[in-house]
């Protein structure tokens, strides 16, 4: 399991991911599942992954082969006209890749599900974000729903519904999402660190700031223990409960 959040701000994206893998409690690694494709005054893609592990390798293997195999006819996601573009050819490549294991084995489709955000901008278009589904399809992120989760999404879901704001900079948005990692690593130990984040700043076109958080992290530290004396405080102020 995994978790991946995108935030879609009025002044940029904020990205972050977890980088744990498991097939089972004695199997647990980690891999990086933050990609990003740069060409500074022409584009800033990032790509998040969650699922099936060879599923999402072999995806940002095949988009990353394309951009470097001279007179490649594929697709290619650093020459692709818009976004929306980079997300169709994203979601072409899930749906070959599945479609391509299930055939060749005895397993469902199903086993390789793998799903993705993607956010960036490329010259001549606006800002954009989507989640892209196993399927190969995919939403946008809107004013009305300006997050995207992939993953183990439900314990840091609240804080984020609660208090996400798209007026917020990156830094109030950074600690947002830190609380909501907190909460899920807490919750369930298939997500772990360290953790990848990565801000990108609208019609910037290059990449912004880049942060790995690792457990030892002093900022990290004083957020989980803030949050738990902030719940504390909060729940003890509570009116108490009498039985009538």
């Amino acid at each position: 399991m995994t978790y991946c959040v995108g935030i879609r701000l009025n002044q940029g994206l904020v990205f972050m991911s977890d980088t744990r893998t498991n097939a089972g409690v004695d199997n647990i690694s980690s891999f990086r599942k933050m990609y990003t494709w740069c060409k500074p005054g022409d584009r800033l893609i990032t790509l998040l992954s969650a699922g099936n592990l060879a599923t999402t390798q072999t995806v940002v293997g095949l988009l990353e082969e394309h951009t470097k195999a001279a007179g490649d006819r594929n697709p290619d996601i650093m020459e692709v006209p818009s976004m929306f573009q980079a997300a169709r050819l994203v979601g072409e490549t899930v749906r070959e890749v599945i479609k391509t294991a299930s055939d060749n084995g005895a397993q469902s489709q199903a086993a390789f599900s793998a799903t993705f955000i993607l956010g960036g901008q490329i010259a001549g278009g606006a800002m954009r974000m989507f989640l892209i589904y196993p399927e190969g399809n995919f939403i946008e992120a809107t004013d009305d729903n300006p997050f995207f989760q992939i993953g183990e999404h439900k314990y840091g879901k609240p804080i984020l519904v609660r208090a996400l704001d798209p007026d917020m900079s990156f830094e109030m948005a950074a600690k947002l999402l830190y609380v909501s990692f907190d909460s899920t690593l807490k919750s369930n130990l298939s997500v772990g660190l360290p953790l990848d984040m990565q801000f990108y700043e609208r019609d910037s076109l290059t990449k912004g700031y880049e942060k790995r958080v690792e457990a030892t992290d002093p900022y990290y530290r004083s957020i989980s223990e803030g949050w738990s004396d902030a719940l504390r405080s909060a729940f003890n102020s509570l009116p108490d409960f009498k039985r009538d």
